[in-house]
């Protein structure tokens, strides 16, 4: 290898430096996990290495076949990871190497707590995981070559951690990347065979590309080869190409950490192979926490793509919908051709197959879960129940399976926890009930507390409690499950059906007949305001309540179109009054119209407090308040 020429020291993005100094005081809890990372990098290079090579095989140099090797000196104090897979030019080295990968940096600093194991845990999500080198490590020396490129066009990387770092161009004869670890002290234990080749079995034996370490020949006095043998150490063939019955539950998870980069077990998984009309091999992950892009749909997102075990896309998002795309995993096909590209994956009878088989398994897998595993199913719903909101609107055929595994809170749980299934909540309905019930709202506080559950809890009827931003959207897709429709509790004219007596229904229609003097007056007085003033079946303790009316829009979906700008449909409440409130009662009383159209604005606003609502004029209400209780204490 000739002198280094074009040298220049550059600095880290200041990101870069901040996470070095988290890397470099012992972020991660178990040290040993910078081996998993460099490897898994070393893995990838070779990954995309076959895929360019598809399109230009002279990529390949017409070298040896691809493979990790792994050595150190201990005398040196180094240890030595060699691939020949792509490699990197001079502008993807400082790219890689100087930033960390573009749109996650600011999200990746942000997450960051101070507590060292939950912000190790994020280190691998951010594909920053090469920066681990330096726990163990104070200096880094990085050589590469990118494939196709001349030997004069290598690149030597080298730094030490400290908010800079050397480049320079050198002769590479092969391609692919060494790195070089200069162990700090303390760290010795590292540059060993025997703890080197725990660490890759522990952590890497799935790998599907042979890490070779050199032969050591224990108990023999010898010189040293000149040249070392070289012996595998890892199983080296892919995974989910291996008997079910023959993988380990830890070999599963290992796999999960590697193609994921996450740093926690997955919380559950399908390994499947179809024969058949298709061909084809998944393994289906659901993790356990959510990625730092989970709400931007417009992020990279998809499965692991191989065609006959070669890798092809590291993100084919063709083979899952949106509302999963929080699933990982790898799809290996024998019917896609080896030239796939995006382009044909876009549509075609294999792809819609695929597509919809593998949804059907991972909502059986999501039902499993539940159903096995109902604690470790409450922490998905946590993390990734608002994207599954999103399955009804987006998948037709599956409404009634996605609707079985979303959760709510309910007027039965005290709690607020989303935890109640429909089914549970099929199961628990009244005799007679024939509706699922439900009330959006802004918080758990304020629907628990809403006028419009009041006929409902004396009646002793569970009603769900919506309160995510997405679920009055979500409810205009989900119109029943299980043959039973749903009715927002707020909305339209509220029928009971045989919850109600037949008494109950002469007895409304009877004081609703001797209020109709009452509901003119408050028509009158709340003029354009309203679209309506009649008696209402919902209230026992209040004395008025707004009501949406059953084309209308809600409040949530609202203010979701006026958070993004758009034009929200006109519409007005419908004013609903309790005749046997006391204060409705005096209302009916009160002579003095000025006073009568004060006191019913009043309860108007109080009615659009307690729906969540603001208020459009409130200096309005609060100068009529003031006024009444100034004739109070008078």
């Amino acid at each position: 290898m000739s002198v280094d020429t074009r040298k220049e020291t550059l600095g880290f993005q200041t990101e870069v430096k901040q996470l070095l100094h988290l890397m470099i005081h012992s972020l991660y809890s178990n040290k040993e996990i910078f081996l998993r990372e460099l490897i898994s990098n070393a893995s990838d290079a070779a990954d995309k290495l076959r895929f360019e090579a598809l399109a230009k095989p002279e990529l390949l140099e017409g070298g040896d076949a691809l493979k990790i090797r792994l050595s150190f000196d201990k005398y040196a104090r180094t240890v030595t990871l060699e691939d020949n897979g792509i490699g990197m030019n001079r502008d993807e080295v400082i790219a890689h190497l100087g930033t960390i990968a573009k749109s996650g940096t600011a999200d990746f600093l942000k997450n960051l707590s101070g507590d060292q194991k939950k912000d190790s845990q994020l280190i691998g999500q951010f594909g920053v995981g090469f920066y681990s080198a330096f726990i163990v490590a104070d200096q880094v020396d990085v050589y590469t070559r990118r494939a196709g490129s001349l030997a004069s066009e290598g690149v030597h990387w080298s730094s030490k951690g400290e908010g800079e770092f050397d480049i320079a161009d050198i002769e590479k004869a092969e391609r692919g990347t060494r790195i070089v670890l200069h162990l700090k002290a303390g760290e010795e234990e590292f540059a060993d065979g025997w703890r080197l080749r725990n660490i890759v079995k522990k952590y890497s034996d799935h790998i599907a590309l042979p890490i070779e370490l050199p032969k050591e020949h224990f108990g023999e006095e010898q010189d040293k080869p000149a040249e070392p043998e070289w012996e595998t150490v890892n199983r080296a063939s892919a995974l989910w190409t291996r008997p079910r019955n023959e993988i380990k539950d830890e070999e599963y998870q290992e796999f999960y950490k590697h193609a994921a980069h996450d740093f926690e077990n997955p919380l559950s998984w399908s390994h499947n192979k179809v024969e058949g009309k298709l061909e084809y091999t998944s393994l289906l992950y659901v993790p356990a926490r959510a990625p730092f892009d989970l709400y931007q749909r417009e992020a990279p997102k998809g499965l692991k793509l191989y065609v006959q075990r070669v890798f092809i896309m590291d993100q084919a998002d063709q083979f899952l919908p949106l509302y999963l795309r929080f699933i990982k995993g790898v799809v290996d096909s024998n019917d896609l051709s080896l030239n796939v590209s995006r382009e044909i994956l876009q549509s075609g009878p294999v792809i819609d197959s695929m597509k919809s088989a593998l949804t059907k398994r991972v909502l059986d897998m999501l039902e499993k879960l539940a159903k096995d595993k109902p604690e470790d199913y409450q922490n998905f719903w946590k993390t990734f129940g608002q994207v599954l909101k999103e399955g009804p609107a987006e998948d037709f055929a599956n409404k009634e399976k996605i609707a079985g595994l979303l959760r709510f809170a309910s007027t039965g749980d005290a709690s607020g926890e989303q935890s109640v299934a429909l089914a549970d909540y099929l199961g628990r309905m009244k005799e007679g009930q024939d509706k699922i019930y439900f009330l959006t709202g802004e918080s758990f506080a304020q629907v628990k507390n809403s006028p419009h559950l009041e006929v409902f809890r004396k009646k002793g009827i569970e009603v769900l409690l919506l309160t995510d931003r997405i679920d009055e959207w979500l409810m205009s897709y989900l119109t029943e499950f299980d043959g039973k429709s749903f009715i927002d509790v707020a909305r339209g004219d509220l029928d009971l059906g045989k919850l109600d007596s037949e008494e109950d229904k002469k007895a409304q229609e009877e004081v609703a007949k001797a209020k109709e003097g009452l509901v003119e007056r408050l028509k009158g007085a709340l003029g354009e305001q309203v679209a309506e003033v009649r008696v209402s079946h919902r209230l026992t303790d209040s004395p008025a309540i707004l009501a949406i009316g059953e084309q209308d829009l809600g409040l949530q979906m609202r203010q979701i179109l006026e958070a993004t700008g758009q034009k929200v449909p006109e519409s007005k409440p419908i004013f609903e009054i309790n005749p046997q409130h006391p204060l409705i009662e005096k209302l009916d009383l009160e002579a003095d119209e000025d006073r009568f159209a004060d006191l019913t604005h009043i309860l108007f606003d109080q009615a659009a407090l307690a729906a969540g609502d603001s208020l459009k004029d409130p200096a309005a209400y609060v100068q009529r308040l003031n006024k009444l209780l100034v004739e109070l204490s008078a």
